[in-house]
């Protein structure tokens, strides 16, 4: 069953008759050497829904990263949540190793209990390096054994061009990381609804056990300054300079953004904004099918108490595109050759696939959203009973 529609895109017709995309041009999304246009040495853009990269300068180039390594940090530790493994309000002692690390941090005391939301909290908001190593002992056992995770799970999310060595970012070598790559792990995070609780923070303070007070300030000024940006982390040693992961959302579309070695503080934010600006003029992502609505699908059900089974798709599916392109998209329900009851809530009974042109550019499972009994013997009396002034 094919369900046929053209999907337009309001036409900024100027823009694609000279191919300008506001200092870089739409159809080059690499830069070459001799070509850059970023003063930040890796440049990454990209399309938070669909993956798309809407433009990129040296993004697969080896250099270090500075604190956007805790985006990593960052992610385990929401994924431990998720297992029950760790919990909010759970009380984590500080060793003298955390308590000690220098550099950013929050003054954790060496052996004082803190709430895992108030660790993370320093982490997302002030970047601090003890409270990174409070929560990697905790989870892991040592900062050591946490590392191991972290460039585990790296490899798992296909980060082939990075290699963690602590959990803080802090200098050290053979750690080395790339655009494309942090905006793999950043996207990851972002799929943690938690994690905006902390990352639109702009100020606020950590308080410890002995009476003292830390206040606290983002280190991502665009969460303040720049319209849409709810998240990012930023990141700066002299050997890596000023970096940056940062995000936005505007009309549905959110954009993932990410610059490193950046010469001064002031043009990481400048770039990223200029590339936010140019990425939410010149696109748009519209929405295809919608997670959070029943398909308007009929799915027989056989020796189901219900004839027919409600469903639902697994995932949102969002078509990216220039504002200024006409496209002709096609759905195609492919069910199960045959769904038989017993059916539970969230089986899947098939697929919705979507095609641009007669070529397939993606695909969503389709879910069932109720539980169907299989009929007993005393159901089918009662059809019979039911259907008996008919014969």
């Amino acid at each position: 069953m094919r369900k046929k529609y053209s999907v337009f895109f309001i036409a900024f017709a100027i823009m694609l008759t000279f191919g300008i995309f506001c200092g870089f041009t739409l159809k080059q999304k690499v830069f070459a050497d001799s070509e850059n246009v970023f003063k930040s040495k890796s440049v990454i853009l990209t399309d938070y829904n669909s993956g798309t990269v809407i433009a990129e300068q040296n993004s697969k180039q080896h250099l270090p990263i500075a604190s956007m390594c805790k985006i990593m940090t960052l992610l385990l530790t929401f994924e431990q949540i998720d297992k029950g493994a760790l919990n909010f309000d759970e009380n984590i002692a500080v060793s003298e190793t955390a308590a000690g690390m220098g550099g950013s941090q929050v003054f954790l005391e060496a052996g004082a209990m803190y709430k895992t939301s108030d660790l993370i909290k320093s982490i997302v908001v002030a970047s601090a390096n003890d409270a990174c190593v409070a929560i990697a002992e905790t989870i892991a056992g040592s900062e050591d054994s946490f590392v191991s995770l972290m460039n585990a799970r790296a490899k798992e999310l296909g980060m082939t061009d990075t290699v963690f060595n602590n959990c803080t970012g802090l200098p050290k070598p053979g750690q080395y990381s790339c655009a494309k790559d942090v905006s793999v792990m950043f996207c990851e995070l972002l799929n943690h609804e938690d994690y905006f609780k902390y990352s639109t923070i702009w100020m606020d303070e950590i308080s410890h056990p002995k009476g003292r007070v830390t206040e606290i300030s983002n280190t991502n000024k665009l969460v303040r300054f720049y319209n849409g940006c709810d998240s990012g982390k930023t990141g700066y040693t002299s050997e890596a300079g000023h970096c940056l992961a940062a995000s936005a959302v505007r009309n549905g579309m959110r954009l993932v953004c990410v610059v490193i070695s950046s010469p001064d503080s002031k043009t990481r934010f400048a770039e990223v904004s200029s590339l936010f600006n140019n990425g939410f003029a010149n696109y748009t992502n519209k929405l295809i099918i919608d997670s959070s609505s029943p398909l308007e699908i009929e799915v027989n059900v056989k020796k189901g108490v219900k004839d027919s089974l409600t469903v639902m798709p697994e995932k949102s599916f969002y078509l990216f595109s220039a504002k200024n392109v006409q496209r002709s998209i096609e759905q195609d329900f492919q069910p199960f050759d045959e769904v038989k009851a017993p059916v539970r809530n969230g089986d899947c009974v098939g697929k919705i696939v979507i095609y641009e042109n007669g070529v397939e550019i993606g695909s969503v499972n389709v879910l069932a959203a109720e539980d169907i009994a299989e009929k007993t013997y005393f159901d089918y009396i009662k059809d019979i009973g039911d259907n008996w002034g008919l014969l």
